[in-house]
C-alpha cells in the first residue's frame, strides 16, 4: 500500500476492512478474499471491457488462494456501455439469490461497482471490488448511483469489505474515465468552502479527522492534469488515492459531507432528470460535477467578494418566501419525482425572523476570518474550467448539452433538492441569490464572459 493516510483512514472506515493500493497487486485479490469470508464461495462480476482488464490475473489470484466458485465469471456485455440502471441490478440480483454462501468480487469502478454494491447490498451480503479505473470516489464509499423510473439518485447500501486498486490497471483505462475521475475529485475544493461556512455559522461542523482525510491530499492529487490526461502512472496514483480517501472519509463519518457540496448539487439535479442517461457511453457522473465545481466556484467568487456591510438584513428579511411559497415555487420548478424530498429539504433550510437576523449577524462578525479563510480554500472558476480542459473532460455546460437557459435554472434547482447547507443557501438567506446568478450570468459576470465554450 502506497499511503499511510490510507492505512489510517482504513482503521476508522466502517464497512471496508481491506485495501491494496499499488502496483501489481492482482494478486492480493484471492488472500484478501479468504481472509475476509472464509468460508465462502466467490462470484466473480464484470462487464467484458473490465474483465480484459483485470478479469484473468484476478480469477488466477483467487483459484490459487483455494476459493470455491459458485459458478463461472457472470460477464455483462461491453457493447453497449453497461448502463446503471436498477433493470441491471435486478437481474444480477436474482442471478445471485440462489447462490448460497456466495460472496460477489466484481471487477469494475463506477458502474458495474454500483450495479454490484447495490445488489450485494440488497441481499445483505457483503462484496468486494477490483477497481479498474481512478473515475469516481464511490468505490470506496457507501451508496450506489444507480437510475430508476428514468432518473437517478443515490441508493443506500454498504461500502466493499475489501478493495484492490491495481495502478497500472488504472493506467490503461480509458482516458474519459480518468477525466472524469478529474471531475468528481476537484469538486472537494469548493465542497470544503462550503462546510467552512457552515462550520462557521454554527449548521455543521467541521470533523478535523475527516476534513483531513479528504483535504490532506486532494491538492497534490489534482496538481498536475496535463499529466493526468496523458496517462502518467504517478500522476493516475495521486488521483486514485485522493478518491479512495474521500470514500473512506465518507465512510468513517457516515456522511457524504467531507466530498460533497453545492457542485455536486448541479450533478445530482440532472441525474435525478436524467440527462445523459441513453448516451453512449452514458453521460458520466464526474463530467457532470465538473461543471457543476465550476458554477459553484463561480458563486464563491462572487460571495467572497462583498463585504460585511452588504449584508444587509432587511433586505434579507424582505426576500423570505412563506412556506406556501416556497412550496409552490419548488413544485412549479422540479420534475413529479424530485418535488416531495425538494419540498422538505427546502423548508427545513427556509430560515426567516430572529433566527434570521442572528444568522446574519453572526455571518457579519466573523466575515473577516471567514472570508480569509475560504479564499484560501477555493480555486477561481477560471482555474476550474481550465484544469478539466487540461485533463480532457467536458468545461463548459454546452459541452455536455446542458443549454443557457437550463444551465441557468439548474443554480435554482441544485438549491432545493438537499438539505446540505452551501454557498447556495447563504446567498438566499441574504436576500442575493437573484442577484449573484443574474451578475455571473451578464456580459460582466463569469459566464457572460464565457457564453460558449473556446473553440
Amino acid at each position: 500500500m502506497s499511503s499511510d493516510l490510507i492505512t489510517q483512514a482504513l482503521s476508522t472506515a466502517t464497512e471496508t476492512k481491506a485495501i491494496a493500493f499499488g502496483n501489481d497487486v492482482l494478486g492480493e485479490t484471492g488472500p484478501m478474499f479468504t481472509e475476509l469470508f472464509p468460508d465462502a464461495r466467490v462470484l466473480v462480476v464484470a462487464d467484458e471491457n473490465t474483465f480484459a482488464a483485470a478479469g484473468e490475473p484476478v480469477v488466477a489470484s483467487l483459484r490459487a488462494s483455494g476459493v470455491e466458485f459458485a459458478e463461472d465469471p457472470y460477464i455483462f456485455p461491453g457493447t453497449p456501455t453497461l448502463y446503471a440502471g436498477y433493470d441491471n441490478v435486478i437481474k444480477l440480483r436474482e442471478h445471485m439469490a440462489p447462490l448460497e454462501n456466495t460472496v460477489v468480487c466484481s471487477i469494475g469502478s463506477g458502474t458495474l461497482n454500483d450495479i454490484a454494491k447495490l445488489a450485494s447490498g440488497e441481499l445483505k451480503r457483503p462484496y468486494m471490488n477490483v477497481c479498474t479505473a481512478a473515475s469516481v470516489d464511490g468505490y470506496a464509499s457507501f451508496g450506489a448511483s444507480i437510475a430508476k423510473d428514468g432518473f437517478k439518485i443515490t441508493r443506500s447500501c454498504p461500502a466493499p469489505a475489501g478493495l484492490v486498486a491495481d495502478i497500472a490497471v488504472m493506467v490503461d483505462a480509458p482516458k474519459r474515465l480518468t477525466a472524469t475521475g478529474y471531475g468528481d475529485l476537484i469538486e472537494k475544493v469548493p465542497a470544503g468552502a462550503d462546510w467552512i461556512l457552515a462550520d462557521a455559522l454554527g449548521v455543521e461542523a467541521i470533523d478535523e479527522y475527516t476534513w483531513n482525510l479528504v483535504q490532506g491530499p486532494l491538492r497534490k492529487s489534482l496538481a498536475d492534469p496535463a499529466a493526468i490526461g496523458a496517462g502518467d502512472p504517478d500522476a493516475i496514483e495521486g488521483l486514485a488515492e485522493g478518491s479512495i480517501m474521500s470514500g473512506l472519509a465518507m465512510q468513517s463519518l457516515q456522511s457524504s459531507r467531507p466530498a460533497s457540496g453545492a457542485g455536486h448539487q448541479f450533478s445530482h439535479t440532472w441525474e435525478m432528470e436524467g440527462h445523459g442517461l441513453d448516451w453512449e457511453p452514458p453521460l458520466s457522473h464526474g463530467f457532470k460535477v465538473g461543471i457543476g465545481t465550476i458554477a459553484s466556484c463561480a458563486l464563491w467568487e462572487f460571495f467572497l467578494s462583498k463585504s460585511a456591510d452588504d449584508f444587509d438584513v432587511e433586505r434579507a428579511l424582505a426576500s423570505v418566501r412563506t412556506p406556501e411559497e416556497v412550496e409552490a415555487e419548488v413544485r412549479a420548478t422540479l420534475k413529479p419525482q424530485m418535488q416531495d424530498e425538494a419540498v422538505k429539504h427546502s423548508l427545513t433550510k427556509r430560515m426567516e425572523g430572529d433566527a434570521l437576523r442572528e444568522r446574519i449577524a453572526l455571518l457579519k462578525e466573523v466575515w473577516p476570518s471567514l472570508r480569509e479563510r475560504c479564499q484560501e480554500q477555493i480555486m477561481t472558476p477560471q482555474e476550474v474550467m481550465d484544469r478539466l480542459k487540461t485533463v480532457g473532460a467536458p468545461y463548459h455546460p454546452e459541452l455536455i448539452d446542458i443549454d443557457w437557459d437550463r444551465f441557468r435554472e439548474t443554480h435554482l434547482k441544485a438549491r432545493m433538492i438537499r438539505d446540505r447547507y452551501t454557498v447556495l443557501d447563504i446567498l438566499t438567506d441574504l436576500g442575493m441569490f437573484d442577484e449573484a446568478v443574474e451578475y455571473l450570468f451578464s456580459p460582466e459576470g463569469f459566464w457572460g464572459q464565457h457564453r460558449h465554450p473556446e473553440a
